[in-house]
């Protein structure tokens, strides 16, 4: 986990959508390999959210091989209903890049089994290779912005390795 800790919302939001930008683009997705983003709503990633659109709107970023995972969404709440957080998503950033609808998941708060929904969920992230970037918004913090990025499977990289070394006080 990065711990980012910057004076101004602005700051952070570009902060997040560079360090976004840089590991899509050192991932070098394509065709057989899509970059796995976990996403927040929310209004604090507004910010970071336009960044990554004008990243996009100025030819130095692509999502068209890239598949995201929203953390949540409101139970009862219908998805085309202005308040809910797959409308927030679509309206906020991906109508304005070129992600493909299928790569965009997000839970249905309406579905008949919210916990067969919540298990299918998982499945779709397993079956996508884990999340390789997860994003968990911004904070404020003692009135400092932080913004926490977590990358799954760098920790999963990192706990092996450990496992890997023997102990020794």
């Amino acid at each position: 986990m990065k711990l980012i800790i910057l004076e101004h919302y602005s700051q952070a939001s570009e902060w997040a959508a560079k360090y976004i930008r840089n590991r899509i683009i050192q991932f070098n997705p394509g065709p057989d390999k899509y970059f796995t983003l976990g996403l927040p709503t929310g209004s604090t990633p507004l910010g970071c959210y336009q960044k990554l659109i004008e990243y996009y709107k100025n030819g130095d970023l692509s999502f068209k091989y890239v598949k995201t995972f929203n953390m949540d969404e409101y139970v009862g709440l219908p998805r085309e209903h202005p308040e809910s957080y797959h409308s927030f998503m679509w309206n906020n950033f991906f109508k304005h890049i070129d992600i493909h609808p299928e790569n965009t998941h997000i839970l249905d708060g309406n579905a008949a089994d919210l916990q067969a929904e919540c298990d299918s969920f998982e499945e779709k992230i397993q079956a996508a290779g884990g999340i390789e970037l997860f994003v968990g918004g911004l904070m404020l913090v003692h009135n400092k912005l932080v913004d926490p990025l977590y990358s799954i499977k760098e920790k999963e990289i990192q706990k092996s390795q450990s496992a890997k070394k023997p102990y020794s006080d």
